[in-house]
């Protein structure tokens, strides 16, 4: 009888170690409802991503994308990204000026990096007391011209405004203005952090960004009022502009503007500027450069405009290679988002895709005879093996880690005015002002993701500087609509190996 009764409570005490609690049961269900609705959402994006999951933009791809190689929610997009660098010498365009075939617009890039170097002379009363806007408003003037074609409205039976068409420039521009309407989209200005959108809200909360426009300069900032008398010109003024301005910045003679597809404009966030002045005792803009930083989808981009340290005495190279150094070192991007969920990088490295050009200035370490004659025979190889760019980055001493193509390209500098001639070549000046050709105008990349095309110089007589080009092919990660953001995904993969490693009733 007492076995029976130990048998009996024993027999219970395993019967309660099998059949869990009420507390237990209810932790145990809702595991399973988070199991379940984990396994019921990856079937769902599992199908849509086979039957009706579109990128939400579609025709700039123009099937260059690839394969998604990221989670179901994500997939990686390949944009093509045309850089250009110009030093003008000081020369203020005309509106004669043509810029399509320096832009290659037949080949319609999804967006546009223009950097321009010495829009204005350098002189002392642009570099110490007011830097004139006037040319880097035509500038940006001719370009939108080139990049939204008259022509294509002039088929259309639509004749742009004399502010700008025509005889262009028949008003003193003004930059500001410029700006402010070469910003419009569907009659919107641009925001300077374009970052809240409607995808973005019903991904989820977390995922939006909101931003200080006090941070911003009072010309970049989307708070200002519109001037109702500034002529608009019709290409912007209607739907067939193709491209639309993302930002632009002078600091004295350097001038960058990003244009991009108007498409692909609202997908822009994060938009920063950072100058840093290495000029005349180091601090003022006659020298120096202009950084972009922004995302793109999911990507974050950093876009340097530059002009280093002149000179060819033996030793200015490190000059430069100090410009380099201050200007990773110093430019600091501010934070334009209140959320601690912002991971925009706020150094120039810390970004995805990094693309650099300017006139960096570096030149040849050969002989004036000795470099004329490589020249005479288009020895580029030869000549481009005493360039000192390529020796200092071999050297480890500026810009370790980067990427240039390979030139295939006469030297860019130095040229005389409105010639095919070097300027030493047939000019009588004293040795003290002859200056031997050189590769000074450059495009260098950095970052994984970025492929280039093509690295070509354009032949414009308009300075004693020949364009550089580069088009790239750029990888960014795209995000599908109505998907949460990646990090959702680890939170369920987080729930998965808890439940997994602690439940025994899971199989």
């Amino acid at each position: 009888m007492q076995m029976d009764i130990e048998f009996e409570d024993r027999q219970e005490e395993t019967v309660s170690d099998m059949i869990p609690s009420n507390r237990q049961r209810k932790k145990q269900s809702f595991l399973w409802k988070v199991l379940a609705m984990r396994e019921r959402n990856g079937r769902t994006i599992e199908r849509s991503s086979n039957d009706s999951l579109d990128p939400l933009s579609v025709s700039s791809f123009d099937n260059r994308g690839s394969e998604p190689s990221m989670p179901s929610n994500e997939a990686i997009q390949n944009f093509r990204v045309f850089a250009a660098t110009w030093n003008v010498g000081g020369q203020c365009p005309t509106g004669n000026l043509d810029l399509s075939d320096f832009l290659q617009v037949r080949n319609e890039p999804d967006m546009y990096v223009l950097g321009f170097q010495e829009i204005v002379p350098l002189n002392a009363g642009n570099v110490l007391v007011l830097e004139d806007n006037e040319p880097a408003a035509k500038w940006l003037a001719l370009i939108n011209q080139s990049l939204n074609g008259s022509s294509d409205l002039a088929s259309k039976g639509l004749k742009p405004t004399a502010s700008f068409g025509g005889p262009l420039f028949s008003q003193k521009p003004s930059l500001k203005k410029i700006k402010k309407t070469f910003k419009k989209l569907n009659g919107k200005r641009l925001r300077s952090c374009n970052c809240v959108l409607e995808m973005e809200r019903k991904a989820g909360k977390d995922f939006c960004f909101r931003c200080q426009e006090s941070n911003f300069n009072s010309d970049d900032s989307s708070t200002e009022e519109e001037d109702e008398n500034f002529p608009i010109p019709v290409a912007l003024a209607t739907s067939q502009m193709k491209y639309s301005l993302v930002t632009c910045k002078q600091m004295v003679g350097i001038f960058v503007s990003v244009w991009m597809r108007r498409e692909l404009v609202q997908y822009v966030g994060h938009l920063r500027i950072c100058c840093i002045s290495r000029g005349i005792m180091g601090c003022l803009g006659n020298k120096g450069c202009i950084s972009v930083s922004m995302s793109f989808y999911q990507t974050s981009f950093c876009f340097i405009c530059s002009h280093l340290a002149s000179g060819e005495k033996e030793g200015d190279e490190l000059r430069r290679n100090l410009d380099v150094i201050e200007i990773l070192k110093n430019t600091q991007f501010p934070r334009i988002c209140k959320t601690p969920h912002s991971r925009m990088p706020d150094k120039i490295l810390d970004h995805d895709r990094i693309i650099w050009f300017g006139d960096l200035n570096y030149r040849i370490s050969l002989s004036h005879d000795d470099a004329k004659r490589l020249v005479e025979k288009r020895d580029w190889p030869a000549l481009f093996n005493k360039d000192q760019l390529k020796m200092e980055r071999e050297a480890g001493r500026v810009f370790k880690g980067w990427k240039e193509g390979k030139i295939y390209f006469a030297p860019t500098y130095k040229y005389a005015f409105n010639s095919d001639t070097y300027y030493v070549e047939g000019v009588k000046v004293s040795k003290n002002k002859r200056r031997t050709p050189a590769w000074c105008d450059r495009i260098l990349w950095h970052g994984g993701g970025i492929q280039q095309l093509s690295y070509v110089r354009r032949e414009f007589k308009f300075s004693d500087h020949r364009p550089v080009c580069a088009t790239f092919n750029v990888e960014v990660e795209v995000m599908f609509r109505g998907q949460k953001k990646k990090v959702s995904t680890c939170n369920f993969q987080n729930i998965h190996d808890l439940v997994s490693t602690r439940s025994p009733y899971y199989s």
